[in-house]
This record gives structure tokens, sequence and C-alpha cells, in this order.
């Protein structure tokens, strides 16, 4: 068959889709695994509906989860153009070869084409083999001249040499219509890989582009790393066998082949995503995530623009990466080691005033900060096991209220390490703060 050759076909009318992403990864992965080429073709004839911004939406899309084409719009290539809008002259050609061969006909203002009426056998690489036959004629150019998608795809195909069609199950439907068409022209077959439906998250049915989570750019807006969200959607749909998850892109492209395809539709969970992201971020080298992190501080009102202190962001931002999932989530995570107005979850101050005496335990932890020369995490933690044993309660109980007073929550990073970012004179003050207002935590708590 020669050198690999696959296509993305998108119709630009609208976000880019997560499903249309798959499988223009998919496409992408097989091209890369191959060695072969890649094609973005974009159906366009749809003059009410495709625009220019959704163009720019799918392109700038694409790019950001690092799927570049080899051949088509911006890049250029020998098969083009690549624009449906633009090859009138190419379908026109083998519209008459149809007619010449007797497999075209006029009725009704339109051009129908004229079915062998045999079944089709299409061997398909995700499928096995499947048989469909068409028993009626079908419309390849409308009445208004403008050429129906069957046609056109296959015309598309034929002249950009395309050798195996990865696209999604339900295009399965319209195969033996393709396959019709390329004996028609007396061509070779593509080989045809129909891969599994996205299914959305709740529910039954095929994810659409109103279900949430459904669009590529509202994970680019929301700050997700692109190459999480590729490792994901490669697992949907496929496997590596072994029960990993998080692969490196070289590693997948590798292992990457249209055998391990799954038949089974996959269901687009959103936690796994964020699970994946989560694992992203840890492996980021620290000033890769803080620089990602910076414009997201900033845009919450957190960081200046210019003048911050760098060394401190550094510092809140190190101790933050290993806990922190989705960077949207940031601001709210740490937004205390900005700002002195915090909140107090009232969830966790009911919590901790139920058992013990937070109070005891902030007044004893105070008084042996303020008598310590040294405020490392080593010497913080010698405090409260040092004051556990001797007072004969859980280091727990110096923990979570020391936590809630310097954070007004009930989590966040190691402890001992953000008391040391934070300082000892800001650690003083804050829980001096909260013990001057400790009877509105104990009215909470009742």
């Amino acid at each position: 068959m020669g050198k690999v050759r696959v296509r993305f076909a998108p119709s630009p009318t609208g976000a880019f889709h997560i499903g249309s992403a798959r499988t223009a990864l998919f496409n992408w992965l097989y091209a890369q695994h191959c060695k072969g080429v890649f094609i973005l073709r974009i159906e366009d004839t749809d003059k009410e509906r495709n625009t220019p911004a959704a163009l720019q939406a799918l392109l700038e899309g694409m790019r950001w989860l690092g799927l570049d084409w080899d051949e088509g719009p911006e890049a250029g290539g020998a098969c083009g153009p690549y624009f449906q809008s633009k090859r009138q002259g190419i379908y026109q050609e083998y519209l008459q070869r149809l007619r010449s061969s007797g497999r075209a006909y006029d009725k009704e203002g339109a051009v129908w084409f004229r079915v062998s009426g045999e079944p089709q056998r299409i061997k398909d690489a995700v499928r096995g083999m499947v048989v469909r036959e068409e028993t009626r004629d079908f419309v390849i150019v409308r009445s208004d001249g403008s050429p129906v998608f069957h046609f056109v795809n296959v015309v598309d195909d034929l002249t950009m040499g395309v050798t195996h069609v990865i696209r999604g199950e339900d295009h399965l439907s319209n195969t033996s219509k393709h396959v019709e068409l390329f004996k028609a022209f007396e061509a070779p077959l593509p080989i045809f890989a129909h891969i599994p439906l996205i299914l959305k998250s709740q529910g039954s049915g095929k994810m659409s582009k109103r279900d949430a989570g459904a669009l590529v750019e509202t994970y680019r807006d929301d700050h997700y790393l692109p190459q999480a969200l590729r490792n994901y959607l490669c697992l949907l749909g496929w496997s590596p066998k072994d029960d990993r998850e998080q692969l490196p892109i070289e590693t997948i492209i590798q292992l990457f082949d249209l055998s391990g395809i799954n038949k089974n539709n996959a269901r687009f969970d959103e936690r796994k995503l964020d699970a994946m992201n989560a694992l992203y971020l840890r492996e980021l080298p620290l000033e890769a995530f803080v620089q990602l992190a910076r414009p997201v501080l900033i845009a919450a009102g957190l960081f200046p623009t210019k003048g911050g202190d760098e060394g401190y962001l550094r510092k809140v931002l190190q101790i933050s990466q290993v806990k922190v999932r989705l960077l949207k989530e940031l601001p709210s995570f740490i937004d205390y080691c900005f700002k002195e107005d915090f909140d107090i979850d009232e969830k966790a101050c009911k919590k901790i005033f139920k058992k013990g005496d937070p109070i005891a335990r902030l007044h004893e932890l105070q008084a042996a900060i303020e008598s310590s020369d040294g405020f490392s995490e080593t010497i913080l933690e010698g405090h409260v096991q040092s004051l556990s044993e001797a007072h004969g309660v859980k280091t727990g109980d110096y923990i979570h209220a020391v936590r809630l007073a310097v954070s007004g929550r009930h989590v966040g990073p190691s402890l001992y390490a953000l008391l040391e970012v934070l300082g000892k004179s800001r650690v003083l003050k804050r829980i001096e703060s909260f013990l001057t207002e400790h009877v509105v935590s104990t009215n909470t708590q009742s």
C-alpha cells in the first residue's frame, strides 16, 4: 500500500468538540506510529454554518493539543486544495466519470448515484467484517448544485491518497455507500477503522456539544495541561494493555496501533481527567509550574502584574504543586498566602471545635513558637511532637487547630512547610487574631 496517509476532516461550524479532538488524535497517533502523513482537510461547503472564527478555533485547538498536521491549511501539500469549497473542479471531473460509466443520472433536478445492489463486505480494523447492502440509489449532488458528503468524502480520500479512514463508529452506516463509490471509480479501498463513541459523563448517549466538558476550548481556558488532556483522550477507546494510564506521548506513539482500539464505547469521566492533570502538574519542573501559575494568580487579583515578591511566590507554589489538581483551583487553594482577610471555613471550624480544646492547643503552640529561636519545618514539627507528649493529646489536635487559624481551611499544603513559608511573624499574628475571635468560633460550633 505504500506510505500510510490518514486524514482528519472536520466541518468548522462551532467549537472544537472533544470527540472530534479524539478522532484527530487517533489519526495523528497512527500517522506518527507508522511514520506516515497526517492530513487536515476542511469540509467547509456549508456556507451558512462554517465561519472563519470556528476554523481558527479548530486550528488553535489542534495546535494546543500538539496535533500538528503534515498537509493541510497553512501547511500546504501536493494534494490540495485542502478546503472542500475550493475543490469544485475536482468534483465536477469525478462526477463526469460517474456519468460516463452510467453510475450517475439526473432525477428531479438532482444527480443520483446508481448502486450495484450487491452486499458490501467491509473489513474494518476495529469492528471486524461488516456486511451491509445499499438497496436504494442516493443523491450525490443536490438540486442546488451542492455536492453531498458521501460523494466529496470519497473523492477527497481517493485524490489525496488516503490509505486508512479512522473515524467515529457513527460513520459506519455510511461506509457501504462509500465503498460503492470507491468501486464505481475502480479505486482501491482504504482500510476502515471505526472507533468507539465517547459517551456523556452522566446518562446515556453520545457526548454532544451541549454537554458539560465537551469543548476543547473549555479545558484550554481553564488552564488544563494539554499533555494531560491528550493522554486522557488516548485512553478513551484505546489501551496499552498493561493497565498503565499516564504515558509519555513518545511511548503512546510507539504502542499505538489499530488493533489496540476497543469496540466498546468509552464514557467520559472528568474526575479521571482531573486526576491525570494533577499527575502532570506534579511532574512539572518548578519553574514551569511557576510560569503557568503566575498569570492565574494575577487574574485572581492575588499577585501583582509587576513588583511582586517572586521569591515568596516561588516558595508558596513549591509547597502547593503536589496538592493541586487544576490550575484554576489554585487561587482558592492558596489565597490566604497573599491576603490577610481570608474566610474561615465554618464546617471545618465546627468539626475542630467539636473535639478537644483547640484554643488551649493554640495557646500552647503559640508560646512554644514565641520562645523558640528557630522557625523551620523540623523545629515546628518538634514543637508539636513535644507538646503532644506533654499534654497527652494527639499531634492532630495541634495540626488541625493551627491550620485553621493561619489559613481558615482544614486542608492545604504540608502544614510545617506552610508555616515556614508564611513566616514566624505572620503565623503568630494569625494565631493571635484567631484566639481573639475564638468566641465566634465556639458560637459557630454550637
